[in-house]
């Protein structure tokens, strides 16, 4: 179920873009907003401290490494700085990473490699040893907007963005070892063929890749989640597609702390917040259909209006083709109105608790505290 929501106030002046958390029974969480604020938070919900970043560029994404508790990245324009969530104050230090503004961050289990997505469609792997970008990886035809490296593989990462495309990279080589175009799925085809009406481009937004490290969420422009696995041989097998939301998804993140590792947290522009249960069709897969448009915080609109560039067709040589499995779809264990559209989705476990913390278009956060999710999958409870 889902109990009284709480909300976290006084840490920021403006719109909160995104929330991170350290993780841990004691780990610390941040927020960082427009105007370059970023704040730290106890698993209370006390504020901390809070420190607006030099240029006062808008916060896109918050990572604590799991591996230097002393080490938090803040990715703002084109920049990403180091800080220290134990005494927030100016940056550690600040690396110029990305070629235009960076749109999100994912560190590998090591602690070694940050990589950044940034506006340009590339992706910057830094090498946080030696504070250097150790590579660029260039095949988006439009925006990167979200990528995360997979679990128990450091030199493996997923792209997506808004030119439709999900990408498997070795962070080592120049090619992705794969690309999905999201509009050439079967159930894509199948729609535009029996679809009266113009459907919106799976344009990708959010991407997300369970602990397993082979199954992978990518929330999309059109509505859906459309899921991925990597199979044998590192081949792309299409899983379908959840239909999550009345109009655009902005996000999706796997939680790694109930009774599996595929339950999935999503959030979208029609201010829904839903729950699934993947553990059976992951098995399998999920079918769908698709509704309405898009929009992440502010940045939707500048986002949009780049996202009309088509998208290239996936490379045979790179592996473009995808085999299907099979499964059933299934729908939200819980699903919720949250009232406004939601910029970030962060699960944690507070104090042991599981939660959600969600950011929107207000200078708040709410925390949704998590109550047996799996009783209320069996009595159908839809709040």
């Amino acid at each position: 179920m889902i109990s009284m929501a709480r909300q976290w106030t006084g840490g920021h002046s403006g719109t909160v873009l995104c929330v991170g958390a350290a993780g841990g029974p004691d780990g610390l969480l941040a927020s960082g907003g427009e105007g370059g604020e970023v704040t730290i938070w106890s698993q209370e919900g006390g504020r901390l401290s809070t420190v607006r970043l030099q240029g006062q560029d808008d916060v896109t994404c918050l990572v604590f490494s799991s591996a230097s508790p002393g080490a938090l990245y803040a990715s703002h324009g084109g920049t990403v700085s180091t800080l220290d969530p134990r005494d927030l104050k100016a940056p550690v230090c600040e690396l110029r990473v990305g070629e235009d503004e960076i749109n999100a961050l994912s560190l590998n289990d090591t602690g070694a490699l940050l990589a950044a997505a940034d506006d340009s469609g590339s992706v910057c792997v830094v090498d946080l040893a030696e504070h250097q970008i150790s590579r660029t990886l260039r095949r988006h035809t439009n925006i990167c907007s979200s990528l995360a490296f997979r679990p128990n593989r450091p030199d493996s990462l997923v792209s997506a963005g808004l030119d439709m495309q999900v990408m498997l990279w070795n962070v080592n080589k120049a090619r992705p070892l794969w690309t999905v175009n999201l509009q050439d799925t079967e159930e894509d085809r199948a729609l535009s063929h029996t679809s009266g009406q113009l459907l919106n481009p799976p344009l990708a937004h959010c991407i997300s890749v369970a602990s397993c490290g082979n199954v992978v969420a990518c929330a999309a422009e059109d509505g859906r989640v459309h899921l991925l696995r990597v199979g044998a041989g590192s081949r792309p097998e299409s899983m379908g597609a959840l239909r999550a939301h009345s109009l655009a998804v902005s996000q999706a993140h796997f939680l790694n702390f109930l009774s599996h590792p595929y339950w999935l947290a999503t959030g979208g522009n029609d201010a829904r917040v839903s729950l699934w249960d993947l553990g059976e069709a992951v098995g399998g897969t999920a079918s769908t259909q698709a509704p309405r448009r898009k929009r992440r915080g502010r940045r939707g609109a500048g986002a949009g209006a780049k996202a009309q560039a088509q998208a290239d067709t996936p490379d045979e040589k790179a592996g473009g083709s995808t085999e299907r499995a099979s499964a059933s779809s299934p729908g939200p264990s819980l699903s919720f109105d949250h009232g406004d559209k939601v910029n970030w989705l962060c699960p944690a476990a507070l104090k042991g608790e599981p939660c959600l913390l969600v950011a929107d278009q207000s200078s708040t956060i709410t925390v949704y505290s998590l109550s047996g999710p799996q009783a209320d999958q069996a009595n159908g409870v839809t709040l």
